[in-house]
């Protein structure tokens, strides 16, 4: 690293080079080096022809974008090195087939081979770091490459510690407060880079995207709630919960990348209340008021406590299961309501089939679509830039084109609309106060039990979706917050209370959709030539969480415009979430290899690690948590859902008693470990 340190210090650099084969390259490079007095004019068109020689006999590109062109002559005195990033990507015939932006070319004297291997050593390793390639490729001087540097040795520099501390976020301060104050002192340095990271063009597409997604979750949640609560709550309340709930977070929280909205436990839960008020001859609204405040005391009781820190004892187990399962309910959702269309069309006993085969083209259209697009940055075809443009939008624009294509094309086909409300007033006619207050005292006694259920499914809720939101995989830099933002969760579900308001909490789904709509990735390629995505850099910002938010409340003023979108459009979306959302599911991963050949597995770390045998038991477990969760989700004890989501830690445990410790810790790794990283490249 002392060598590349002091050629950028000297400045030993091309950056945004323009190039259109090996030998312009070359051409530009030897011509800066002789510029620098490294190398005699005379010279140079040797230097050239060796350079060309050798990448006749091997390509230099070693993959992953990179690649080392290097010659040692006997009138080099000094080895010299020049960092070349070119501007748009050239295929020098890489292992891996991705082709080459950032180049290193070495030039040194012979008889000094030792050296040399260390310096090509050095590079690699220097380039096997994704947090590393992607500040060089953003990189606009010297001094942000040094700084890039300096951030790579310090994330590679050897560690002293044995026992692995629980993330900083999750640390238990033991005092009132404690956690709160410390995810403020962590977030707050980043607040006003949580805003200059949005001003990009990748946010506007995750904003396009993410709108639609959040606003016809919402839709749907507030038609189902209105018929399960006699029209006390519907679209309007729904909409409006979720976009002032959503720009309050995306101010004050302190993992803006969380996206709330309804869930099905809450609406689960809502809908037994409605019932048992219904039978008990009570107000819904107070009732559900005076529920609410208890659940907004405890869950403040629970952050200024430091209640989060038991997530300490929550695991990638846990984690895998919750977010497939979440994932196959999305995919379930889409395939059932399209599958519902069909069934309608045969009750009907009609000879057209338009009305069931127009919705499935919209869908599997607006799927293939979103999916295409979403992988288009992989592609030969066109510039970077309009790649990176399609990828980008490519959820938005699939939504466009379906719609577009319904509009023109399908007209005469009558089709479910999106059923956006006729006018921004109360589903049913009240005032907007609530007042829980004129309840008996027996009532607010009697609420603290539901009340004590609503905070655990909300604390779960909220908690393992930061955790999925914050896992080291995403390479998130700027830190938790999971005690500050319970709190401000606890706040909004008070207020919500006190305007008959549904609750709202962290949406797994559309919160890792954002996530990953904000991530650059790159696909790393391992020996056996298998391509998978690994996300690189994230943009961490509260302008797109803001936007998508405010954009949902204005759209209480564009109903006529949004009752044009075709439900079977907003399905095929709901299908591209729920399946972009289960990639890096090392759970779903194993579970394929149920069907795969055992000499074709994937090497990975843990399949160099842990027997076949074992892998399948481990896998066979997590199998068996999912169903049982699935059928608590979906069925009459939905309410307790997150009760049972809970008692997956004291599995997590007694499998420890099942399995070989090492095993265990291979197969549930909190992320993937460095030596695997490096195999990759």
């Amino acid at each position: 690293m002392k060598l590349l340190r002091q050629a950028l210090i000297e400045g030993s650099y091309l950056l945004g080079l323009e190039a259109r084969n090996i030998q312009s390259i070359f051409h530009q490079t030897l011509d800066h080096v002789v510029e620098r007095g490294l190398l005699p004019s005379e010279r140079r068109q040797e230097v050239e022809e060796a350079l060309l020689a050798r990448e006749e006999q091997v390509a230099t590109a070693i993959g992953q974008a990179v690649a080392i062109p290097h010659v040692y002559l006997d009138f080099f005195t000094e080895p010299v090195i020049v960092f070349v990033r070119l501007a748009k990507p050239l295929n020098l015939g890489a292992p891996d087939g991705i082709p080459t932006r950032f180049l290193f070319v070495l030039l040194g004297p012979q008889g000094r081979a030792a050296e040399h291997l260390d310096t090509l050593t050095a590079i690699a390793r220097l380039m096997s770091d994704d947090e590393f390639r992607y500040d060089a490729r953003i990189a606009q001087s010297h001094h942000e490459l040094l700084a890039a540097l300096d951030r790579f040795s310090a994330r590679t520099a050897p560690s002293v510690a044995v026992v692995k501390a629980p993330p900083e976020g999750l640390m238990y301060t033991g005092r009132l407060f404690g956690g709160i104050l410390g995810d403020i002192r962590r977030r707050l340095p980043h607040y006003s880079s949580d805003f200059r990271d949005g001003l990009h063009l990748k946010s506007i597409g995750s904003t396009l995207f993410l709108f639609f997604a959040c606003l016809a979750p919402a839709v749907t949640f507030g038609g189902i709630m209105a018929e399960l609560t006699g029209n006390h709550i519907g679209v309007v309340e729904m909409i409006l919960a979720s976009a002032v709930c959503g720009i309050v977070y995306a101010l004050f929280s302190g993992q803006p990348l969380i996206m709330l909205g309804g869930t099905g436990p809450l609406l689960i839960f809502t809908a037994m209340l409605y019932e048992l008020c219904r039978k008990m001859e009570l107000p819904f609204l107070e009732t559900l008021a005076c529920v609410g405040l208890w659940a907004s005391l405890f869950l403040l009781i629970m952050a200024v406590t430091d209640a989060s820190c038991l997530m300490r004892f929550f695991t990638r187990f846990t984690d895998e299961i919750f977010a497939a399962l979440i994932s196959i309910i999305f995919i379930s959702s889409a395939v059932t309501a399209i599958g519902e269309i069909f069934v309608d069309v045969y009750d009907e006993q009609t000879t057209s089939h338009d009305r069931a085969l127009v919705p499935l083209i919209l869908a599997l259209g607006t799927f293939y679509v979103a999916t295409v697009l979403s992988r288009f940055r992989r592609s030969r075809y066109l510039l970077p830039k309009m790649r990176e443009f399609l990828s980008d939008f490519g959820p938005a624009i699939a939504l466009a084109m379906m719609t577009f294509i319904y509009a023109f094309w399908f007209n005469d086909v009558e089709l479910a609309v999106l059923p956006a409300p006729e006018s921004i007033q109360p589903t049913i006619e009240r005032s907007w106060m609530i007042n829980p207050f004129s309840l008996p005292a027996w009532v607010w006694l009697a609420g603290l039990i539901p009340a004590a259920l609503v905070a655990v499914l909300v604390y779960v809720d909220q908690n393992i979706t930061a955790r999925l939101i914050n896992s080291p995989d995403n390479k998130l830099q700027k830190g938790e917050a999971y005690h500050l933002d319970l709190a401000i969760i606890a706040v909004l579900i008070g207020v919500c209370s006190m305007f008959g308001l549904p609750w709202v909490v962290a949406a797994t789904v559309r919160s890792l959709n954002h996530l990953r709509s904000l991530a650059t990735v790159e696909d790393v390629v391992s020996g056996r030539g298998e391509s998978q995505e690994r996300i690189v850099h994230v943009r961490e910002t509260r302008l797109t969480g803001l936007a998508i938010h405010m954009m949902i409340g204005l759209s209480l003023l564009m109903l006529p415009i949004l009752r044009l979108i075709p439900m079977a459009v907003l399905y095929g979306l709901f299908l591209f979430m729920g399946v972009v959302s289960m990639a890096g599911n090392q759970f779903l991963q194993r579970l394929s290899f149920w069907l795969m050949d055992s000499s074709l597995y994937p090497s990975t770390h843990y399949t160099r690690r842990v027997p076949k045998k074992t892998i399948h038991m481990f896998t066979l477990l997590q199998v068996a948590c999912l169903a049982l969760l699935w059928l608590v989700e979906e069925g009459p004890l939905g309410i307790l859902f997150p009760l049972f989501l809970a008692l997956l830690v004291p599995i997590r445990i007694l499998a420890s008693r099942f399995f070989v410790p090492e095993h265990l810790a291979a197969l549930d790794a909190e992320e993937i470990p460095e030596e695997e990283t490096t195999r990759f490249q």
